[in-house]
């Protein structure tokens, strides 16, 4: 597997080289703009993209084919680094978590006005992001006018055994809570109108790049990184352990029975599971498959409006009433549940069963229709009280 430390100017219109691409048709695979391409290239070894780019032309140069990959070796000449090897059976996992946590829209609007929050693009909802340090990664959180705020943290994995990322999801959970907890109460130190926010719980989603087992075994693959609670024995003390090897091979080779577990993806194309705990997904062929960014799109959307929902939910539990900005009442939570489970014309067959398989398995139409209903009747309340 090829490496970059740091991309540059130069590496980028290598890369670009070796891919066949315009201008134009790598500014639209990056997911950038013409122009950014163009002053990249323009800038060569004295331009060095930002710290999300650096991950988006690392994948770039993943997903290449092998050809690719040696044109771009042969382009980018003695300054890279020479070829790193992965460990034979090695897999190699991109891992996202996604932690959502309600501050309150008064606190949303404040943080989006930090200076270093930068707007994100987005179809119908207005959304900025923020860079948030991580020893291990890479974070962003993506800040809701609504007022929730999604931590997304991305981590790169190369275990032998999928048994040992399940024994690490499950000892990592126990400090990713804590460190998100810090991290909001860092951003919102400053905010005076700032509400408690306590992240309650991490939704993962693994992209699969280099298979650690047999070709054959890809799909029992797939669906456990999906289900990675059967790889692991979570009565031992005092961590979670990794399932025996031999288990792990005749899970791989057999399958197991899980019938929440939605199937999505094109046959020669991908494949790719949905579960209540996580989403996996492995690109058979890369140009033609989901990207990454599409799925990450996806699942910061559904946690936020999770996590919104849940504060709704909340309130009523505890006797309250729900209160939320009129814009952002029981018409948007309508919308919504009506964007993410309706087609759109334009939309793909692949991106709509991966919609499908992700709604439907965390529970949210459900949440959805019953946050719609607390709001409306908290509204009709409170306009027989005004009267």
């Amino acid at each position: 597997m090829t490496t970059v430390q740091k991309w540059t100017g130069r590496e980028t219109r290598a890369l670009r080289h070796a891919l066949r691409m315009s201008i134009r048709d790598f500014a639209e695979h990056l997911g950038v703009s013409e122009r950014t391409v163009s002053k990249w290239e323009a800038g060569r070894a004295a331009v060095q993209p930002r710290p999300e780019m650096q991950s988006a032309l690392d994948t770039a140069l993943r997903r290449a084919s092998s050809e690719a990959v040696t044109r771009f070796c042969a382009a980018a000449g003695d300054e890279l680094p020479a070829p790193v090897a992965s460990a034979a059976g090695d897999y190699s996992i991109q891992s996202h978590k996604f932690i959502p946590a309600h501050v309150g829209a008064a606190a949303a609007k404040n943080l989006a006005e930090l200076p270093q929050a930068k707007l994100r693009p987005h179809e119908w909802l207005h959304v900025s992001a923020v860079t948030v340090p991580h020893p291990d990664g890479h974070c962003t959180a993506h800040i809701f006018a609504c007022g929730v705020v999604v931590l997304h943290l991305q981590q790169e994995l190369t275990p032998t055994r999928l048994a040992e990322l399940a024994a690490w999801r499950y000892a990592s959970y126990e400090d990713d809570l804590p460190w998100a907890a810090r991290q909001l109460e860092r951003l919102l130190s400053d905010q005076p109108d700032s509400q408690a926010a306590i992240p309650e719980y991490v939704m993962s989603m693994y992209l699969l790049h280099e298979l650690g087992c047999r070709r054959e075994d890809l799909d029992n693959a797939v669906r456990l990184l999906s289900l990675p609670s059967v790889l692991v024995n979570r009565h031992a003390t005092p961590r979670a352990q990794p399932v025996p090897e031999h288990v792990e091979r005749t899970l791989l080779a057999e399958g197991f029975d899980q019938p929440a577990a939605e199937r999505f993806g094109i046959p020669g194309v991908s494949v790719g599971f949905a579960t209540w705990p996580g989403l996996a997904y492995h690109p058979i062929s890369p140009e033609r498959a989901l990207t990454p960014g599409e799925l990450v799109s996806l699942e910061i959307d559904v946690q936020m409006l999770w996590a919104y929902c849940r504060h709704i939910q909340r309130a009523v539990e505890e006797g309250r009433d729900p209160v939320m900005p009129q814009r952002f009442g029981w018409r948007f939570l309508r919308a919504a549940h009506s964007r993410l489970t309706t087609a759109r014309v334009q939309e793909t067959a692949q991106h709509c069963m991966m919609r499908q398989a992700a709604v439907t398995t965390s529970g949210l139409p459900e949440r959805l229709v019953q946050a719609q209903a607390a709001l409306r009747e908290a509204e009709t309340m409170s306009g027989r009280v005004g009267a």
